[in-house]
């Protein structure tokens, strides 16, 4: 469906994340409006559909709204309409959320990757403005990626472009869920983080007893919020986790300079909350490892503004065309 909004109205965006569906009311300079969220059904498919269905029934008793834009972790096919893969929801594969939705409400629905959304919010309305070439990294239990080149998100010959966290930099590497083996986002992610934090305990407990401590004792609390706390105060092992994930992230952006020459590379996800005591680290490994260094300019690594909105941010702005 292709309709013309116009700048006053609203949208509403949602952005489908493993364990909750994030919803909410945005006007046109990126301002949320309204915000809900409900859990993640563990069935995924048409339980999801359900409840998104749901979600945007309760804020049109509000709102009139003018268009849905539906964020997901997934590939989804060049027409936006078909889920190709979804490693991390239940039954999504082959489902169509434009036809879906469609057929409950007579408004424009469009569907994009969670990072191609994040990326475009970034670009409109955070850190990413006037920015060109700009690529964003979303870092959280994987590693997304989202490309703008010239003002358009760039999706590739079949709409699976720009998924940065799927380089293979160690063949033969770990087992990644997209069913290659070393892909970055193995090295990169914040699963790798969390498994470098565990792996240094383990190797040197007395280090790791103010680490265990922050987590009553529990690995399983460990989290990537105590682990910023505690770097952020000084523990050394999880300074040296931080460094490690950076480290492989500095190679990369290394290499995607390369390839693209941005101006700027946007870091988001849940390694923001470290801010320079990640990102510093991430510049550094970068003109370490740059092919032809001191011979062109680096592009900015800078942190994303939209935190955990940005997704829905992202598809609100992209279902007005």
């Amino acid at each position: 469906m292709s309709i013309n909004i116009p700048t006053s109205a609203l949208t509403i965006g949602i952005d489908i994340g493993g364990s909750k569906v994030l919803g909410g009311v945005v006007d046109s300079n990126g301002k949320i409006i309204d915000l809900a969220r409900r859990p993640t059904p563990a069935s995924g498919g048409q339980e999801l559909v359900a409840t998104i269905i749901d979600l945007i029934k309760e804020f049109q008793v509000i709102y009139k709204i003018a268009g849905i834009g539906i964020s997901v972790a997934a590939l989804i096919s060049k027409d936006q309409g078909i889920i190709v893969g979804a490693p991390n929801i239940a039954n999504l594969s082959q489902l169509n959320f434009v036809a879906e939705l469609e057929r409950v409400f007579n408004l424009p629905v469009i569907v994009e990757n969670d990072a191609n959304a994040a990326m475009w919010a970034e670009y409109k309305s955070g850190n990413a403005q006037g920015l060109n070439p700009v690529i964003f990294f979303i870092i959280g239990t994987g590693m997304g990626g989202g490309l703008v080149v010239d003002g358009k998100l760039f999706k590739g010959a079949n709409g699976i472009g720009a998924e940065f966290g799927h380089m293979i930099v160690q063949p033969n590497g770990l087992k990644c869920g997209c069913g290659a083996f070393g892909c970055i986002e193995q090295y990169a992610s914040g699963s790798a983080l969390m498994r470098y934090a565990k792996e240094g305990i383990a190797a040197d407990p007395s280090q790791g007893k103010e680490l265990l401590s922050l987590c009553e004792g529990d690995l399983a609390q460990l989290t990537g919020t105590v682990l910023t706390q505690a770097a952020k105060n000084g523990n050394q092992l999880a300074i040296s986790a931080f460094n490690k994930q950076a480290d492989w992230l500095g190679s990369a952006c290394a290499s995607y300079t390369l390839l693209l020459d941005p101006q700027a590379i946007v870091v988001g996800g849940g390694v923001v909350e470290a801010g320079e005591l990640f990102l510093a680290p991430v510049r550094s490994a970068m003109e370490r490892y740059m092919p032809f260094a001191g011979t062109h300019l680096l592009p900015r690594i800078i942190a994303a503004k939209h935190g955990n909105n940005a997704g829905l941010i992202g598809v609100a702005d992209l279902v007005r065309g």
